[in-house]
């Protein structure tokens, strides 16, 4: 399995770039990328980008992989999905509906 990280483009010399992750530094390949600009954030997979991708996109996935580093050490990963711990699931309208009509089953 290959993990994407999100980078910030820095530099950019031809397909070559310099992208940051976490405050290091890391080369990137940006041959499939080419439209990237300095200042982009990029989803990087094994040292080449393979998508510019927005602000946005870029935290949720550093949070994701937070999470993960989280429950790798035991720790609770609640701070990463702060919109879904401490609260019930949802049913989506339609299963809900449903469940109001009394089926229990497909």
């Amino acid at each position: 399995m290959c993990i994407g990280l999100p980078m910030r483009l820095t530099t950019k010399d031809g397909t070559r770039g310099g992208a940051l992750y976490r405050g290091t530094l890391e080369n990137v390949d940006l041959s499939l990328t080419p439209e990237a600009q300095c200042g982009d954030y990029l989803l990087v997979f094994l040292g080449a980008a393979r998508a510019v991708i927005d602000e946005v996109f870029a935290a949720q996935v550093l949070d994701a992989l937070q999470a993960l580093e989280a429950v790798a050490q035991g720790q609770n990963p609640d701070f990463a999905f702060a919109d879904l711990a401490n609260r019930e699931p949802e049913l989506p309208p339609h299963l809900q509906a449903a469940l109001a009509a009394g089926r229990t089953t497909g």
